[in-house]
């Protein structure tokens, strides 16, 4: 069903009537607010360093706690969070707070940055975008920092780190021989990068809606329109909030973050300005493509408008001819003459052409 271009941006803004299970409820009550995307919680472990590599996936999460105490590097990836005993022992056993872990489970959380000292909570958002399908959905992903270990929560199973894994595994640049802040740059990085696609895809749909506002705007055109316009404002409330994110990462504090992985975090940064400023210019693009619409289709009707008046002026003396010798006068002299009829006809057709040069050479038609 589609939606209203109203109601489409009431449900941009508008609060998930999923969250309504958690209104009264106290600070730290672990209940997940999304959908469930997977039908099991899948966990995979990686552990590596410079010199040793291992990866499994693991049925139980009580396996996985071991690795904490590990000198290597441990990327615990939590796919599924509808499981919420599985997250209570991951708080557990890494001592994260249990406001952290609501937060988790909350899947409309805003990207942002919390630094506890012992451990680094970010929040961000992905994109998934198929423009032959129109479809565009944002999922919250979630990282925690600890001193030797990366801890990434997903709400559905995906390939969006698989390059990051394939590095690790194949041992290229410098994954295996950097630390966990390296990892969760790496993991950031991807995040950001994965922006370009999306915005790729949604400069395609632009062009292709220029294309179809210049040719023959339709109100599915309009439609289209006001959900690209939607899908812009659900984009902009994930990238800019992550501005700041990075920026926090790479002028705060934290010892887990070495000075070394600062360098490509401000890189990082960077990449975010530019998603910004595209983020910026569609949108704006996409707001004049209103206007044109409007435009298009206030031309149309002005040009069906002047073709109507056109054949009404020509009419207007025709109509006066038939009026004037539809009269029934008994003396009117035109009614004896045997010609008089093929006359009238010719003489309606020459004012008829008269006119039409005329308004040719008017510039009119």
């Amino acid at each position: 069903m589609k939606l209203k271009p109203a109601s489409a941006f009431r449900s941009a803004f508008r609060a998930p009537k999923h969250l309504r299970k958690k209104v009264g409820a106290p600070p730290g009550t672990l209940v997940f607010t999304g959908e469930r995307k997977v039908e099991k919680t899948r966990i995979t472990v990686m552990e590596y360093d410079e010199s040793t590599f291992s990866e499994r996936e693991v049925e139980n999460i009580d396996d996985c706690f071991p690795v904490k105490e590990k000198p290597t590097v441990t990327w615990l990836n939590i796919c599924g969070l509808h499981d919420v005993t599985t997250l209570e022992k991951v708080g557990m056993a890494f001592g994260i707070h249990p406001l952290i872990l609501e937060d988790i489970l909350n899947i409309d959380q805003r990207p942002k940055l919390e630094d506890f000292e012992e451990y680094l909570f970010v929040v961000m958002r992905i994109g998934y975008h198929r423009p032959d399908a129109n479809e565009f959905r944002m999922e919250q992903v979630s990282l925690l920092v600890t001193p030797n270990c990366v801890i990434t929560f997903q709400e559905s199973e995906g390939d969006m780190f698989e390059s990051i894994r394939k590095r690790i595994r194949d041992y290229k640049g410098k994954m295996r021989r950097m630390g966990v802040d390296y990892l969760a740059y790496a993991i950031i990085d991807s995040v950001v990068d994965d922006y370009f696609v999306i915005l790729d895809g949604m400069g395609a749909r632009t062009e292709t809606l220029e294309e179809s506002l210049v040719a023959e705007p339709t109100p599915e055109t309009l439609h289209q329109i006001y959900q690209l316009k939607r899908d812009m404002v659900v984009l902009r409330r994930s990238v800019w909030p992550l501005r700041e994110v990075i920026a926090a990462l790479d002028r705060g504090g934290s010892e887990l973050i070495r000075e070394e992985t600062r360098i490509y975090l401000k890189d990082v940064y960077d990449h975010t300005i530019q998603v910004i400023d595209t983020v910026e210019s569609l949108r704006d693009m996409v707001s004049g493509m209103l206007d044109i619409y409007l435009s298009s289709v206030s031309n149309k009707m002005n040009e069906i408008m002047k073709v109507l008046t056109m054949i009404a002026t020509i009419f207007i003396p025709l109509s006066f001819l038939a009026g004037v010798y539809g009269m029934n006068f008994q003396d009117m002299p035109e009614l004896g003459w045997e010609f008089a009829y093929p006359a009238l006809l010719l003489a309606m057709t020459g004012i008829g052409i008269v006119m039409l040069v005329y308004f040719k050479m008017k510039r009119w038609i």
